[in-house]
């Protein structure tokens, strides 16, 4: 298993909100400024769909990160299970008013795991900061 976290400087509302709007999910999902997501689906409640299109900028390289919500606890927990059957969860924790995200989840095989987790910690690091200075 694979985790990544961070703590934000924001209201736990606030951090749901942004983590699951597909407004705000195109703005922050990207592990670097040549990353983007032009397109994110996002049906929030137990076997709703979710689909965000990454892409790098110059067109390069592109990837759907797709699957299905397996588990809900509003303002606490999100499980999931990508389309390569792969499972995940984010666990959204309060402490003294910041909030601790914390994302765990199955490798691919065929990507080193260290690249893996470099990435999804670029992730959350990027959302950090859009939330911060939101």
């Amino acid at each position: 298993m694979i985790t990544a976290q961070n703590l934000i400087d924001a209201p736990l509302e606030k951090v749901w909100q942004f983590w699951t709007l597909p407004e705000h999910i195109v703005k922050w999902n990207s592990p670097s400024p040549d990353w983007h997501t032009p397109v994110a689906d996002n049906d929030l409640k137990v076997g709703g769909k979710f689909k965000y299109v990454m892409k790098a900028k110059d067109g390069s390289e592109e990837f759907d990160f797709e699957g299905l919500y397996t588990n809900l606890k509003s303002l606490s927990l999100i499980e999931y299970k990508l389309f390569d059957d792969r499972a995940g969860s984010v666990y959204f924790d309060e402490i003294d008013g910041k909030v601790k995200i914390t994302e765990i989840f199955e490798p691919e095989k065929q990507i080193s795991e260290s690249m893996q987790r470099q990435w999804c910690q670029a992730v959350i690091d990027n959302f950090k900061a859009y939330v911060e200075a939101s």
